[in-house]
């Protein structure tokens, strides 16, 4: 099949997976998988596949540096413990038991490996997709586990792969110094590409220009430490995680808006797309495999999947009283949580793209020239525990924050009260300073500082939940008002362009205007 043929088609599937998940209330993920099962019926669709690297280094890069700027740092930093040990120590588990399961079930040592260590990292993208009904702080917590857990396991994985094909030994000293290797190499990569990213950022004006600086960063960064042979995962969640702190001071607006308005998109289809080629593999490892195969892989497949929920219970349970019992300061107290849910974050430990990346990238054959041993059994394996996982907890998850019944979490609204109040009031003292300053009009000093006391008071109505503020009644009445004007005036503009009294290049420019004004006007009014 063509490429762009291909493009297409997983357009369309990314568009009607999304629009009729919504519709039946169904998770996108579990929709989209379903399509993509159907798709690989399609003999054009199901051969053509994409190379392995495609998945690592052009898919994982963009996801994971996204989700790096868009998490909280301050809840990695309380909860750094409890993620360090679920990236390190409940993936070297993980591994364990699937290896061990696998094992069991016939597999030669080498492969079971590499099973496990596929299977052993939870996914930022599904996490992402599946988990935002959760309260800031679980997600926050799982959103880090996906992202540092596949560094953990990628070295695991290659040192599975390079025993199995006799290019690599096991030891102490050699796994020690590959996990070195793997962080501390894939740190100092973020870091030297986050300090280049922060300098070119702050010289270049043009937002086309700043932005594309901003697409480079995480390719560079996972090829630089992948060069090196370090974790290129993550180089890219340090690189993005500095970025998110540095970059509300040197981004100018300008190239926030545009970065805004194209991020979200690109990693909405990309998420679609890789939950479609998932389903569409699934599809092609089923007819590499004979009969009896096929009933010995979907057996690992429920097994597999029945092991790494109870892992990952177990570890959750006993990782909590251990912490407990050698941890009894005060502050350690108050980050504890029910065991409701626990039994949440159980249920989110979705597998994805990674774990198929990693298979797909099996090596065909052996030093000796042999074919890999049950290459194909592991590659439909991992694709059917990456759709029950996504299918079954994915409708579990919705059911289980239910049964919790976690307590909603108020604090984004509350510290957003706090921010807006406290840049208001302080922009107010300010401004007879700054209007002396740049020598201003003193009406239009006034003028904005009558409107500044109005959107304050709206905005403390708003933060005390009253509802019914005169303040809050007058800035709607506003807002509304507002953009019924700006609806007037777009109408009135593309008018004027019908009857030819101005070009096509102008109604651009002035739609672009009222646009902007709409958005910010609409979004205030959202809020509250």
């Amino acid at each position: 099949m063509l490429g762009l043929e291909l493009v297409v088609l997983l357009g369309v599937a990314v568009l009607v997976g999304n629009a009729v998940g919504q519709r039946l209330g169904i998770a996108p993920p579990v929709v989209l998988l379903t399509v993509g099962v159907l798709l690989g019926f399609i003999p054009q669709v199901r051969q053509a596949q994409l190379p392995p690297e495609v998945v690592l280094l052009l898919f994982l890069p963009v996801l994971l540096y996204w989700e790096s700027l868009t998490t909280s740092l301050r809840e990695i930093r309380t909860n750094l413990r409890g993620i360090l040990q679920l990236s390190t120590v409940l993936v070297i588990l993980t591994a364990w038991a699937v290896a061990a399961t696998g094992h069991a079930l016939g597999l030669p040592w080498g492969p079971a490996w590499v099973l496990g260590a596929a299977m052993a990292p939870t996914d930022a993208t599904a996490v992402g997709v599946l988990a935002v009904a959760l309260p800031r702080r679980q997600v926050t917590i799982l959103r880090a586990e996906s992202l540092v857990n596949d560094g953990t396991a990628l070295v695991v994985y290659g040192l599975a792969v390079g025993i199995t094909v006799g290019a690599e030994h096991l030891g102490f000293p050699h796994v020690g110094g590959l996990f070195l290797l793997a962080y501390g190499g894939g740190a100092a990569v973020g870091v030297a590409v986050a300090w280049v990213n922060m300098n070119l950022r702050r010289r270049l004006s043009d937002p086309l220009l700043g932005n594309l600086v901003m697409i480079l960063a995480p390719f560079t960064a996972y090829l630089l430490a992948e060069f090196i042979e370090a974790s290129g995962v993550l180089a890219v969640v340090v690189s993005g995680l500095i970025m998110s702190q540095v970059a509300p001071r040197i981004i100018r607006a300008e190239h926030r808006t545009q970065a805004l308005a194209f991020w979200p998109l690109a990693t909405f289809l990309i998420n679609g797309a890789l939950f479609v080629l998932v389903g569409v593999e699934l599809q092609y490892a089923v007819r590499d495999l004979d009969r009896a195969d096929l009933r010995d892989a979907l057996i690992a497949v429920g097994a597999i999947c029945v092991a790494l929920i109870a892992v990952r219970f177990a570890f959750l349970y006993a990782s909590t009283y251990l912490v407990r019992a050698l941890d009894r300061r005060p502050r350690q107290r108050t980050l504890r949580v029910g065991h409701r849910s626990r039994v949440v974050n159980g249920l989110a430990g979705f597998r994805g793209a990674v774990s198929l990346a990693m298979v797909l990238s099996v090596p065909q054959s052996l030093d000796s020239g042999e074919p890999f041993p049950d290459r194909s059994f592991i590659v439909f394996v991992t694709s059917g525990v990456i759709l029950v996982t996504l299918v079954v907890q994915g409708l579990l998850l919705p059911v289980a924050v239910r049964w919790a019944n976690l307590p909603p979490d108020t604090s984004v609204d509350e510290e957003h009260g706090l921010a807006e109040t406290t840049a208001v009031e302080e922009a107010i003292k300010a401004m007879p300073r700054l209007a002396a300053d740049l020598r201003a009009d003193p009406k239009i000093a006034e003028w904005l500082r009558q409107e500044y006391e109005a959107h304050l008071s709206s905005v403390r109505a708003r933060s005390a939940g009253d509802a019914d503020a005169p303040a809050l009644l007058q800035h709607r009445d506003y807002v509304a008002l507002r953009l019924a004007l700006i609806g007037h005036k777009r109408a009135t503009v593309v008018r004027l362009r019908d009857e030819r009294h101005i070009d096509d290049t102008v109604l651009r420019r002035l739609q672009a205007d009222l646009d902007s004004e709409e958005i910010r006007l609409a979004g205030g009014a959202n809020v509250e």
